[in-house]
């Protein structure tokens, strides 16, 4: 198979590895894409965990949460100066508040309708890119966060057995933390629960393949392997993770402290995080 300039440009953005190393990979790999990618890894050249195509649209990211409804919706523009424009946000509120109001869960006319009223008025092309929308009970608080100017936003979900203790401040105050966590380490999964058994079976054939190179005993290198995987995991898990208030405790630890603290039984169910640009 041929490697073209464009299959090796694909496989660097994909990977952040250097050209030349892409190109010996694609060669090696005999134009294989995917085998290429996992030749990066094995070699410590490519990210382990890349999960998100950027793009180099511009927008704003909106969030809405209210009456047991949430969104959280990605407007997408051509340049940075539309995104600050006040009619674009007010759309994007107003957007917001249509889904809710609604409960829409796809695109539909009456929201594209209000873009393309837009796009007249401002002469510039852009788009309803995106929206997540659900519903939750009285046992559930859903956090958001909405970073800068809308670059990025994210909501988190966190249920009690005693929908009392959502009321107390430290939980609320704990459950915005969370969101900002999210947002400033962007997690792939919410625990090592949700981690796909192919992804796991991969990285670990990546972290054998690294240990082998080291020359230890067989028990040593399983040992390695483990200890590479389980770091992993806590890098990429958002449970796992050492928690943005407090390092010396992962999101986890932290739960069961707050649990404790306020007597009833917390959990993190689900969390949404929307970049600007970046494809989840």
């Amino acid at each position: 198979m041929e490697i073209t300039a464009a299959l090796v440009k694909k496989l660097r953005d994909a990977t952040n590895a250097g050209m030349m190393d892409c190109k010996k990979a694609l060669v090696k790999a005999d134009g294989d894409f995917a085998k290429a990618e996992k030749i990066l890894k094995e070699m410590g050249l490519a990210a382990v965990a890349k999960r998100a195509d950027r793009a180099t649209n511009n927008g704003a990211v909106f969030t809405l949460v209210k009456d047991h409804k949430a969104v959280i919706l990605e407007m997408s523009c051509e340049t940075d100066f539309v995104a600050r424009n006040k009619d674009f946000i007010t759309l994007g509120q107003e957007l917001c508040q249509d889904v809710l109001a609604n409960s829409y869960t796809e695109i539909v006319p009456p929201l594209s309708a209000k873009v393309d009223d837009l796009i007249t008025k401002i002469k510039e092309n852009m788009a309803l890119k995106r929206f997540n929308f659900f519903t939750f009970d009285a046992n559930t608080l859903v956090s958001e966060y909405i970073h800068g100017e809308g670059t990025l936003g994210v909501l988190v979900t966190l249920k009690s057995a005693d929908p009392e203790a959502l009321k107390v401040e430290k939980v609320k105050e704990f459950a915005f933390d969370c969101a900002l966590h999210v947002a400033a380490f962007s997690p792939l999964y919410l625990s090592a629960d949700d981690v796909d058994e192919a992804y796991l079976k991969e990285q670990e054939e990546i972290f054998l393949y690294q240990a082998k190179t080291l020359d230890k005993p067989q028990n040593v290198i399983e040992g390695i392997v483990k200890g590479k995987l389980r770091k992993h995991l806590s890098e990429i898990c958002f449970l796992e993770q050492p928690f943005v208030k407090d390092d010396s405790q992962s999101v986890k630890q932290m739960l069961a402290q707050i649990s404790k603290e306020v007597g009833t039984t917390l959990s993190i169910t689900d969390f949404i995080n929307y970049r600007v640009g970046v494809e989840q």
